[in-house]
């Protein structure tokens, strides 16, 4: 089989915005005991397709038979320090989900990438990303692109962890990358520690049931009680974890992705900015973003709980 080189999938894939590219091998997971022993922890709480993809997850290979590699892709979202929370804001909405849907935005480029390889030899490709049962982060560490810190997040070395993680499952035969075995968090606990709900059960093993990304995104019930006053002002995921980690802090380095900048709605200085809406406007408004999973009732309910006892104003 004919084929792109290594270095013209890389080049191709930094012509399409992305900030860094790898390949990885698609043996099963080293990571898979890990894994069941967290399902059975109950650490997923209600994300039962969690517990439905566990074997994909566990064998990235049994994905897609035809496929030889994965060409692995970051995609940078880290905001400017104007663009994340403000002195005055009522409510917090985590950096990625500031501007559009990543699963619209990223996706788009991995399919344009997906096309490109079909043109140039490929009879497989297949683009993912945060959208089935793919473990980007253990396939990106393979890739060489970053170890998996202690807040679970995979960090580049170059740019911290304000990336979304993309793949193309691929039949070219591609020279995989060196993965990166080097932990490079040391001695750190700074993620650990400042986590408002105490929801890292130990370094990369977090309890997602505590997690407020989870509380405000995934999970549809009333809110744990136990949470009451732990929100810090978040009404859609949470940055904090991030936000502390010196390798953001001292190597990440805003978008250039326009899609990512964040837009004028919600206005997060407002308390009432989605009791105003009604379903229709809310989806007019906000249909191609990340703020659509949970809906307008979950996001009313949401800046309610953020706003009570808040502990600090720009955090």
């Amino acid at each position: 089989m004919t084929g792109p080189t290594l270095a013209e999938v890389r080049a191709e894939a930094a012509r399409l915005g992305f900030v860094a590219c790898g390949v990885a091998s698609l043996e099963p997971s080293a990571r898979a005991d890990a894994l069941d022993r967290w399902l059975t922890a109950g650490r997923a709480g209600t994300m039962r397709y969690l517990h439905r993809q566990a074997r994909k997850r566990k064998d990235p290979g049994a994905l897609h038979a035809e496929a030889r590699c994965a060409i692995v892709l970051l995609d940078n979202y880290a905001a400017p320090a104007e663009e994340r929370a403000q002195p005055g804001d009522a409510f917090k909405v985590a950096s990625y989900a500031r501007g559009t849907d990543y699963h619209l935005v990223t996706l788009g480029r991995l399919l344009a990438l997906k096309e490109w390889l079909l043109a140039r030899g490929a009879h497989f490709a297949s683009a993912w990303v945060d959208d089935g049962p793919v473990p980007e982060r253990e396939l990106a560490e393979r890739a060489g692109l970053g170890w998996i810190g202690k807040n679970t997040m995979l960090i580049s070395p170059q740019r911290g962890s304000w990336t979304f993680i993309g793949s193309v499952f691929t039949d070219l035969p591609l020279v995989s990358d060196t993965p990166m075995v080097t932990d490079h968090c040391g001695s750190c606990t700074r993620c650990l520690d400042a986590c408002p709900t105490g929801a890292f059960v130990a370094p990369r093993e977090l309890d997602a049931t505590r997690c407020l990304s989870y509380v405000t995104i995934e999970y549809k019930p009333d809110p744990p009680p136990e949470l009451d006053g732990a929100w810090n002002g978040w009404a859609f995921g949470c940055d904090i974890c991030n936000e502390v980690c010196p390798w953001n802090v001292k190597f990440a380095e805003p978008t250039t992705i326009a899609e990512f900048g964040r837009r004028a709605a919600p206005d997060r200085r407002d308390p009432a900015a989605f009791e105003s809406l009604d379903e229709a406007e809310f989806t007019r408004r906000y249909a191609d973003t990340p703020l659509a999973r949970p809906g307008l009732e979950r996001m009313r309910r949401n800046v309610r709980h953020a706003m009570a006892g808040r502990q600090d104003s720009t955090s």
